[in-house]
Order: structure tokens, then sequence, then C-alpha cells
């Protein structure tokens, strides 16, 4: 069964987030790590902008080289603020960090589930 993607016409309550893929060979994982950990260059880019919240660097332990961030914002507004105003920051950070992965892809922009309690 197929269902189609839907998009509400707004936001829950949830934070808005992103997850990347990577594959990185062995000779730039520690640049890599420099780049894309929770204190690296991108989160330091990203932290220019009202709204960021985290980064989240997840190491798979059975795919070697297999790398997801995940990158939480307070809304999809502030990231889309952030785009705005960092894209030409943005892009240039994107192109310097292209030779550090074998393989690049975007899992998707979710927004977190929070409990009733949490609200």
């Amino acid at each position: 069964m197929s269902h189609a993607p839907s998009t509400p016409a707004q936001p829950p309550a949830g934070r808005y987030v992103y997850v990347w893929e990577f594959t990185v060979p062995p000779k730039h994982e520690q640049a890599f790590l420099a780049a894309y950990g929770p204190s690296g260059t991108w989160a330091r880019l990203f932290a220019r902008a009202a709204g960021y919240v985290e980064t989240l660097l997840l190491r798979d332990q059975a795919v070697a080289g297999r790398f997801v961030t995940i990158d939480r914002w307070a809304s999809q507004a502030a990231h889309d603020a952030f785009l705005a105003r960092f894209r030409a920051d943005y892009d240039a950070l994107d192109r310097a960090c292209e030779p550090l992965t074998l393989h690049e892809a975007s899992l998707g922009s979710y927004w977190e589930v929070t409990p009733p309690e949490a609200r």
C-alpha cells in the first residue's frame, strides 16, 4: 500500500529536523568529524542564526564510514530564515566539504513528535 505524501496546513508543535546520510573514506574521517560534529564547522555556522538547537552526528555500527547527521531547529521558519540570511556561507561551506565524502544524501525533513505533557 502506498501513501501519498501530504503537507499539513500548519506544522505540529515539535521542532523542525532534517537528516543527512554520508559515506566517508577513512582518509577524510577526522576532517569530516571536525566539520560535521556537534561543535564542528557546520554547527558553528548554524549557531549564527536564531532558532538553531543542535546537531547530532551518528556513526553507523555496522557499515564503516557511514554517518548520519540530525540538525534540529526550533521551527521550520527559523531554518528558512537561516538559509535566507546565510545562503552564500552555506553554499561555500558545502563546496569546501564536498571532497570529504564519497556519498551525501538527504534523508528528509521531519517534525519531532512531542508528547502532550511536554508541550
